[in-house]
């Protein structure tokens, strides 16, 4: 029996310096939480867990209420922290650290680094819920990496194609992954 994850993107949150733990969702971010509760309100879910970071909780909040289900939180699901990228683009600077899965910028973290982290939390999760569903709260880059990790085709084209929010359904047969198909629509 295949265990099912379901990866979502946090939904849009405003950019405040200093605040990426507890910054929230914007109006729009908020409208869309529940439309992520709509799209999977008939998939099974048995577990919810999600990034410490308030963005990734407030998205699957609503889903995880209808259910009466709590979300544990795992630090180790958190983004990527980029670093000091002064002098460099936002995009050029992301696209350096996947180009260069060990290259980090001073006081950030490789993509190979965040990858290994994530990865012992997915790994973890599918051994102790075997062949059950689960619901993941995340980042565009934690989730990318996690997938990488498992198909390199999900790379940096793949996370700038990605929406806010935005549901991956990752399917795997113990820790091999199957499949994995797009939930999202942003235009449901």
């Amino acid at each position: 029996m295949n265990t099912i994850l379901y990866l979502m993107r946090h939904a849009e949150s405003p950019y405040i310096a200093g605040m990426e733990l507890e910054r929230g969702l914007s109006p729009k971010g908020q409208q869309d939480a529940e439309r992520v509760r709509l799209t999977l309100h008939n998939k099974p879910i048995d577990h919810f867990y999600s990034s410490p970071y308030a963005r990734a909780i407030l998205t699957i909040k609503p889903l995880a209420e209808e259910r009466g289900q709590d979300i544990l939180l795992i630090d180790d699901l958190r983004e990527r922290t980029i670093g000091d990228i002064a002098g460099t683009g936002f995009y050029e600077a992301k696209r350096l650290v996947y180009q260069d899965f060990t290259f980090s910028f001073p006081e950030g973290e490789s993509s190979e680094t965040a990858q290994k982290r994530g990865i012992r939390v997915v790994e973890e999760l599918l051994k102790r819920h075997a062949g059950k569903s689960i619901a993941i709260g995340t980042h565009g880059d934690i989730m990318t990496l996690l997938l990488n990790g498992y198909d390199r085709h999900y790379d940096f084209e793949f996370w700038q194609s990605t929406s806010m929010p935005d549901i991956y359904k990752a399917e795997f047969n113990g820790l091999q992954l199957k499949r994995v198909t797009r939930e999202w629509s942003e235009h449901s």
